[in-house]
């Protein structure tokens, strides 16, 4: 996750009150909202609903709401929270709430979310790209393609749906080569031949030296991105080989 920061606290209140905006931008902001506990869109969601609690429905919550859609929160998911809240909060706070939503969430096709992609790609940095229909017979299910370095070493940030992973394959090479991936978003595994597969997740870090059979792909229940490095190597190619067997995809949690 990216790390948030916040100076509005000392725009507005650095010289007439500087303790406060003191705790507002280094403690509130730059410590509590960076806690790694829970993750950022999980965070703005509860930030949103704690303010209708309150009955707060100025501009602090139509920061709150913008800053919930662009950590991922849909059209939908936004709606169901405050409809439950409802119940919990008030009815009218629902209403007032609802209504500064609806000018935050303003596009029609955010209502469909392509089965979570959009609030996937608010979660990285790279972009998500296109579909991978250069490699498809290679996937079991939609993968994204966005190459971000064709230069000295090639960098490239893929993108798998919900249950999709590539075949095992093998990287070839004479000398050096082998890939890196870093994962940048979502939930998903890496296993070589032989051995359990391991979970990926934003951060983790994962080397394949040349000659080394294995695959890598989303879980069955998230999007997964990564970094795929080109570790640079004489006469490297890569050999494809049988998709992962379902019956043991399907047993990974």
């Amino acid at each position: 996750m990216e790390k948030i920061t916040q100076t509005a606290g000392r725009a507005a209140l650095g010289e007439f009150a500087p303790d406060f905006a003191h705790f507002n931008d280094d403690v509130l902001f730059g410590e509590n909202w960076n806690n790694r506990d829970i993750d950022l869109k999980t965070r703005c969601l509860i930030t949103v609903i704690a303010l209708m609690a309150s009955g707060i429905t100025d501009s602090s919550l139509t920061y709150h709401l913008q800053n919930a859609k662009a950590h991922g929160v849909t059209r939908k998911e936004i709606a169901a929270a405050i409809t439950h809240a409802a119940f919990y909060a008030g009815w009218p706070k629902a209403w007032a709430v609802f209504n500064l939503a609806k000018t935050v969430w303003t596009e029609p096709e955010e209502s469909e979310d392509e089965g979570g992609k959009a609030a996937h790609a608010a979660q990285t940095i790279f972009p998500i790209g296109a579909p991978n229909d250069g490699f498809k017979q290679y996937f079991s299910g939609q993968s994204y393609l966005a190459p971000l370095s064709q230069a000295q070493v090639g960098i490239y940030h893929v993108t798998f749906e919900p249950a999709c992973r590539n075949n095992w394959h093998i990287h070839r090479a004479d000398e050096g080569g082998g890939q890196i991936l870093i994962c940048t978003a979502g939930r998903g595994y890496y296993q070589e031949w032989g051995k359990a597969a391991v979970e990926l997740r934003p951060g983790d870090v994962i080397n394949i030296p040349a000659g080394v059979k294995h695959w890598h792909g989303a879980a069955k229940d998230s999007w997964m991105s990564h970094l795929a490095v080109e570790v640079p190597g004489k006469n490297s190619s890569n050999e494809w080989l049988e998709p992962v067997a379902e019956a043991d995809y399907k047993k990974l949690p």
